[in-house]
């Protein structure tokens, strides 16, 4: 049965780039058939995948040539180890809102049959911590089944984390979406891994994989490739690999248990992060 996963987190954390080498690594490592479904604006949820090559969005097609002209071949594009991308795209900047968009883009490819049965994963990669709307449609509507946050232990990171999981509270009982853990992208601040451990004890969930901070992601950007793509006997691309084992094999999924503004205040500060 394909399993559809929905990537949040704060802006700027990294969560395209983890969500395109942790699919990368899917699929290299795992032998995983991948569908990845980009839910932002921006459009570069699917560009590693791709070699950086500009991927003609959905809703562009749809403006340019109408409904009956969007079919699975026109907006679906195979990038590395045949992984299946699509770009939601949005409105034409001041016009209209992004989040029609994304339920529209989704709508569509259902219709359409793009997630076949043969996809072992679909991912949603959803714009920044955005759980409102439009961007809130992949855990709203059941079209994902599990969310994993990624964050680091910054301050407005966690804070970003702990309201996308108030969000997912508000969806988990009609859709049955569940929290299937915290990915933590490593920015190298002080007590990082014990303070995301803390958090996510504390709400009920863990933190699934500790991605350290390596330089060679960088390197495999502006080659325009995943890690594993770049170099797969890294270290970090090992590590993609890893995080992408326990993704497969996680069955611990939980609706979570949000922390009060008080309680996440008070870790914060106990972690010097208020400094």
């Amino acid at each position: 049965m394909t399993r559809k996963i929905a990537f949040y987190g704060k802006g700027g954390i990294g969560k395209s780039t983890t969500q395109q080498n942790t699919a990368a690594a899917m699929a290299h490592f795992h032998g995983q058939k991948i569908f990845i479904h980009g839910c932002d604006p921006k459009a570069d949820s699917t560009r590693l995948i791709l070699g950086g090559k500009p991927q003609e969005s959905l809703m562009d097609l749809l403006r340019l040539k109408g409904v009956q002209k969007v079919t699975n071949d026109s907006v679906i594009r195979k990038g590395y180890e045949g992984i299946q991308c699509v770009e939601s795209g949005g409105p034409e900047p001041g016009v209209g809102c992004a989040g029609r968009g994304v339920i529209t883009a989704i709508d569509l490819m259902d219709k359409n049959g793009a997630y076949t049965d043969d996809l072992d994963f679909v991912f949603f990669d959803v714009l920044g911590d955005v759980v409102c709307g439009g961007f809130a449609m992949p855990i709203r509507e059941g079209k994902a089944q599990e969310v994993y946050i990624v964050a680091s232990g910054e301050m407005m990171a966690v804070y970003a984390a702990n309201n996308i999981c108030r969000g997912l509270v508000k969806y988990a009982k009609q859709s049955g979406v569940r929290l299937g853990g915290i990915i933590c992208n490593s920015r190298k601040v002080d007590r990082e891994q014990e303070f995301l451990e803390e958090f996510t004890s504390a709400i009920g969930t863990r933190m699934i994989h500790f991605v350290p901070r390596d330089n060679v992601v960088q390197r495999a950007e502006f080659n325009k490739m995943t890690v594993v793509e770049f170099n797969d006997e890294e270290n970090q691309a090992r590590e993609y690999g890893e995080l992408a084992s326990k993704i497969i094999k996680n069955e611990d999924f939980v609706i979570p248990d949000p922390l009060t503004m008080d309680q996440l205040e008070a870790m914060v500060v106990k972690y010097g992060l208020a400094d």
